[in-house]
């Protein structure tokens, strides 16, 4: 019996030795095409962003047109799902505001990041890159982050400044005006 209990025991500690051998005869390393696929972070330069373009107006008719005003409300505010607004003023500095996506992500990319995989939700990953970036200019403008038209796709995204409210800059539609379509 004394044998037995040993030989137990030297399997039960000899085992992780086995386990750290160089082949394990289990699976197969992941090539660069498939480390690639699986690689979707998006940084705060946007370099990772695909190309494509949105302006605020865009995303305010896709807002409706998918469904946000089910889930979030009318422009954002009212809705069972968390308010995308801020209802105070412009006075009131931003990390004294509401818990809003927009205003309190440190990067504008975040904003488009987090619409982008988990917008909307039940449907994730339904919406075209154009719709991404309509609804991100969208949800900057409603919190007056940025101001008139986002047309450009990522240089547009990243010359706004981040969401944190502290660079605002005044852009002009296409015919010179101030894009405020409101």
């Amino acid at each position: 019996m004394g044998s037995l209990r040993l030989v137990t025991i030297l399997l039960l500690l000899g085992s992780p030795a086995f386990a750290q051998s160089p082949t394990y005869g289990v699976g197969r390393t992941p090539t660069a095409e498939e480390i690639g696929r699986m690689d979707i972070s998006i940084g705060p330069t946007g370099e990772e962003l695909p190309p494509g373009r949105g302006t605020a107006k865009e995303g305010a008719q896709v807002f409706e047109q998918k469904g946000c005003i089910a889930c979030h409300g009318p422009a954002g505010l009212g809705g069972m799902a968390p308010e995308l607004q801020s209802k105070k003023g412009q006075d009131v500095p931003i990390w004294q505001r509401e818990r809003i996506l927009p205003l309190r992500s440190p990067f504008a990319t975040t904003v488009w990041d987090y619409i982008n995989r988990g917008m909307p939700a039940g449907n994730e990953g339904t919406l075209t890159v154009n719709e991404v970036y309509s609804l991100t200019a969208y949800l900057l403008f409603l919190n007056k982050v940025i101001r008139g038209l986002f047309a450009d796709g990522l240089p547009a995204l990243l010359e706004q400044g981040d969401p944190g409210g502290r660079s605002p800059r005044q852009t002009e539609s296409a015919e010179g005006q101030d894009a405020d379509w409101r």
